[in-house]
């Protein structure tokens, strides 16, 4: 059976297009509280796990070690825009652990924010795998690898300690085995396994909650993940960055909401003082329609007024605009 419609694009008084998905929202012990759509399908979380990715880096006393700030840890968990903090940022924990740009094995390419990218060409530079989104989180499995006394080269295969801590904490906390003979290769190069959809969602209620019934959340895994959000919250702007959603929206509700996009609109999130969980994916990679459903789910799970709501709502059906800036459309979930 097909994927329930979850969001409509309008032009005029027309529907223009509709997409599929899926979605689950969770308690910690494995309760749906929520659902639509096939719930049980693998789908690859990509980018939207980065969060349970840098669990072993802070558990683990290495971003003690390294003196790594709040925005640092805040940027392991991003896909950020390139813009100079972010590179900066980046490049300070990769001096701190003793290493540079060299190191990086995520590529390069050109800054997702539109000016950042002119500014760079303006100057008759080139990208750098700083300016990757991704290279927050490389910077941190450097940081894991030096502190595991490993090799950092070839930090990225299945096969490396960093790797092997990563896909561990992941099992952990979403029950979910990440078998390998499910395994893609991310669009950073590191192993992105087929999970569940609910199990993402468990494994956020848990990153949220602090624990659940089976969860492998030890008392430091606990501070870690507590930290992670803390660091995240007082510095959204290093998730993602100017104008983008999840710097938006955790800029608006700080420590109420943790969430994170990935590629081909899978979404994860984490509502702590419910000990929620969130996930969900658009069947066509829309990015559009993933975004407005994350919203709306916590528009509706969360008690908000003022400019949270205003923000929260927003973002939950945004207005479309042509070149002009007139209005010709909007997104809307339905259902």
């Amino acid at each position: 059976m097909d994927n329930p419609v979850l969001v409509e694009v309008t032009r005029g008084a027309g529907v223009e297009s509709r997409h599929r998905g899926a979605y689950v929202v969770m308690d910690a012990d494995g309760g749906i509280v929520a659902s639509a759509g096939a719930i049980s399908a693998r789908v690859f979380p990509r980018s939207a796990v980065k969060a349970l990715q840098a669990l072993p880096l802070v558990e683990g006393g290495f971003a003690d070690r390294f003196g790594l700030s709040a925005d640092e840890i805040a940027l392991c968990c991003s896909s950020h825009s390139g813009q100079p903090h972010h590179i900066a940022a980046s490049a300070s924990m990769l001096k701190k652990a003793g290493r540079d740009v060299g190191c990086l094995e995520c590529g390069a390419h050109w800054p997702v924010y539109d000016k950042a990218a002119r500014a760079l060409a303006l100057a008759g530079e080139v990208p750098s795998a700083l300016h990757n989104n991704c290279s927050g989180k490389h910077s941190g499995f450097i940081c894991l690898s030096v502190g595991l006394g490993e090799d950092t080269r070839g930090y990225v295969g299945a096969g490396h300690a960093v790797q092997r801590a990563t896909r561990a904490a992941m099992v952990e906390m979403t029950g979910d085995a990440h078998d390998p003979a499910t395994a893609g290769i991310d669009g950073c190069s590191i192993p992105t396994y087929a999970v569940e959809l609910k199990a993402l969602a468990l494994g956020f209620a848990r990153f949220g909650a602090g624990g659940g019934k089976g969860a492998g959340m030890g008392p430091a895994r606990v501070r870690a993940a507590e930290r992670i959000r803390a660091s995240v919250a007082a510095h959204p702007e290093m998730v993602s960055g100017t104008g983008r959603f999840d710097s938006v929206l955790m800029g608006a509700l700080g420590a109420r909401a943790f969430t994170k996009t990935g590629a081909e609109a899978v979404f994860c999130g984490a509502l702590p003082e419910l000990g929620l969980g969130i996930a969900l994916k658009i069947d066509d990679g829309g990015t559009r329609a993933s975004e407005a459903m994350m919203a709306t789910l916590i528009g509706r799970s969360l008690a908000l007024d003022g400019h949270q709501k205003e923000v929260v709502d927003r973002l939950a059906a945004p207005v479309l605009t042509n070149w002009n800036g007139i209005e010709v459309g909007r997104v809307r979930v339905v259902g």
